[in-house]
Order: structure tokens, then sequence, then C-alpha cells
């Protein structure tokens, strides 16, 4: 089952629907930033259309700057918006999982940029996300010591989806109620295709370099 397949089948289920979808768009967002940097010539989207994700046409407007953030960078303040609204969305349809998947994955994004920042000499400040939305009890030390310690971009990579899916691993199993259920597996999937579309460019890059 591919991303738009599973919007599709919990269309049905207001309840479950809009959980998954919160979950879903992180992989819209994903690939906006990989197309407006020419990383990504078709963008896929399932939630956002590909104009939006393309920036030709503007986002939803829950994902909008607002007035005091204009000084900040562009895509920081597209998400932080986006965790602000999966922190609304979970709150309420009661989404136990939505709610404490969105503090840990700012947790690990606020922690990784420190660790960008600092070795660059930049003030952390600048970059955090929404830190009021960051799960303040998750330990992120783990992942963050394995992507500095990876040989390239890529294993970076790699090792920060490890640790996010090591994370859903240990959480999804304690729900019972199908909303937080199809929420996870919605997670799972998403980290599933990223990584199978970023092996497929891999693959490819490598036989071009092949005499």
């Amino acid at each position: 089952m591919d991303l738009r397949e599973l919007r599709e089948r919990v269309g049905g289920e207001p309840a479950a629907a809009e959980q998954v979808e919160a979950v879903l768009l992180e992989q819209d967002l994903t690939l906006r930033e990989a197309a407006l940097t020419g990383e990504l010539e078709r963008p896929e989207p399932v939630v956002l259309t590909a104009g939006q994700v393309q920036g030709r046409e503007p986002l939803p407007e829950f994902l909008g700057v607002e007035p005091e953030a204009r000084r900040r960078v562009p895509a920081d303040v597209v998400w932080e918006a986006y965790f602000r609204y999966v922190r609304r969305t979970a709150d309420a349809a009661g989404g136990e999982f939505l709610r404490e998947w969105a503090g840990y994955e700012v947790a690990l994004r606020n922690a990784l940029v420190q660790a960008r920042a600092r070795g660059l000499g930049l003030d952390p400040d600048e970059y955090v996300l929404c830190p009021e939305l960051a799960e303040t009890d998750v330990s992120v030390e783990q992942t963050i010591a394995a992507w500095s310690s990876a040989p390239d971009p890529l294993a970076g990579l790699r090792a920060l989806d490890e640790g996010r899916w090591r994370w859903v691993s240990e959480h999804a199993r304690y729900f019972g109620f199908a909303a937080d259920e199809l929420a996870a597996y919605a997670r799972r999937l998403v980290l599933l295709s990223r990584w199978h579309l970023l092996s497929r460019d891999e693959a490819r890059a490598e036989a071009r370099e092949e005499p």
C-alpha cells in the first residue's frame, strides 16, 4: 500500500482520516523542500497539490506565515505552523500517538539544529521550532550521535530515520484505538516510502557512474 492508497482507505473514517492526513502532510512538506531546492523535478504529493509543493500555488492557510514570524527562515516558519497544526489536530481528536509523535519530532529536529548551529558557530535560538511543543521526557541523544558520526549526508539521513522508526516501534504497540494505530501505521509508511525513493535515486546515480 502506498501513501495515496492509505489516504483513500481511511477517507470514510473521519476520526482517523484527519490524523492520518496530518502525518502524511509531513512527507509532502519534505517533498516541497526538495522541489524548491531543485532536488526533485516531479513531486507526487498526497495531501497537497503539485502546485503547492512546487511553490506555484499558496499553501493552505493553516501553514501560512504569521506577521511576527516573517523575519525567520521561511521553511522554518512553515514547519512550525505544521507542528502546531498537528498538535491542534491531536488535541481535537484525542490522538495520543499523534500528540506524542509531534512532541518527539519537534524535540529531535530542535536537537538537530542545535548540533548544526554549534558546528557552524550560529545562534541555535534562531532555528529552533515551537519549543513549547517539544517532548521533554524523550531522549534523542543516541540518534543525534549516530547522525553526527555518519560518513556522508545520506547516511546521516538514514541515522535520523532509523531513530524515528525505533520511536514509532516503541510507541505504536501501546495503543488500542483504530485511529491511533492508523496514525502510527501512516508514520511507518512515510518512512518506508521515503527510503524507497532515496534508494531508487541512489541506485540510479550509481548506475550512471559505472563505466
